[in-house]
């Protein structure tokens, strides 16, 4: 099996999984300065490539006989500003009328499938990991705090449905920030530094998400930038959302009083 690694412990956790599933061969393309290195530990082959070298991404995993993969792990939005494409990705780009996260992401899997390389939803072998539906951690919403997340469900889910983003933060009533290309983390940033104190953070799936690719994902990171924020609570997607390494997660939101709930 291949992983196509972005940053993040998402690919590490996911070779993990996958290994206890019966994984026997994991095989990893691994970008520079996004992967963490510590992903050589956890899975049999790593090769190093820049990000926009999608030749040597489809001859590696060519090479290596692997007919099925999985995305794991985002890649920051300033290295897409600073891509320097292969003649291969330059052709894929140069046809694309909208260049958003869908339609790369999509078109790249276009081109792994005439590679035979299935890409595999991107919660395979994770599924215990996908948020159930309730509180997960903190305390119970108030009344204010429900009427914020249903005010961000409804501005998250038609942003995600333009390709936008997928998170917004809310603050009485009032969006205070909607995501776009600058990415989750910065959203929260920018938002929790506008609402001050107390803002609520949505994160929703598309419509129509595609789960091979940008899948929803809160993991301990998030946690600790919403807390530097000082929101008040998350409220993410139930059975679409990935909560990685749960246990800290809710330690780690009960310890700064962040509320976690999934609808």
């Amino acid at each position: 099996m291949g992983i196509i690694a972005g940053n993040g412990v998402y690919p590490r956790l996911l070779a993990d999984a996958a290994r206890k599933a019966g994984v026997k061969k994991i095989i990893a393309a691994a970008f520079t300065d996004e992967t963490d290195p510590v992903l050589a530990q956890h899975v049999d082959l790593i090769e190093w490539m820049r990000v926009g070298q999608l030749n040597r991404l489809l001859k590696f995993f060519n090479q290596k006989k692997v007919h099925h993969a999985i995305m794991a792990g985002q890649i920051a939005p300033k290295n897409l500003f600073d891509l320097r494409p292969d003649l291969k990705a330059l052709m894929l780009l140069g046809k694309l009328k909208q260049r958003n996260a869908e339609s790369i992401f999509a078109a790249i899997a276009d081109e792994l499938t005439k590679a035979d390389v299935e890409l595999l939803p991107a919660t395979t072998f994770l599924e215990n990991c996908l948020a159930t539906a309730g509180l997960i951690a903190g305390l119970k919403l108030n009344r204010r705090e429900e009427e914020d997340v249903d005010l961000g469900w409804k501005i998250a889910k038609e942003i995600a449905r333009l390709d936008i983003g997928q998170t917004v933060i809310v603050k009485n009533g009032t969006v205070v920030a909607v995501e776009a290309f600058e990415g989750t983390n910065e959203a929260i940033r920018r938002g929790g530094a506008l609402a001050r104190e107390g803002g609520v953070m949505v994160k929703v799936a598309k419509p129509n998400q595609d789960m091979r690719f940008d899948a929803p994902v809160i993991g301990v990171e998030t946690i600790r930038v919403a807390a530097e924020a000082r929101l008040r609570v998350i409220a993410v997607d139930a059975g679409k959302t990935l909560l990685l390494e749960r246990d800290t997660v809710v330690n780690l939101a009960d310890r700064t009083k962040i509320s976690v709930v999934a609808r």
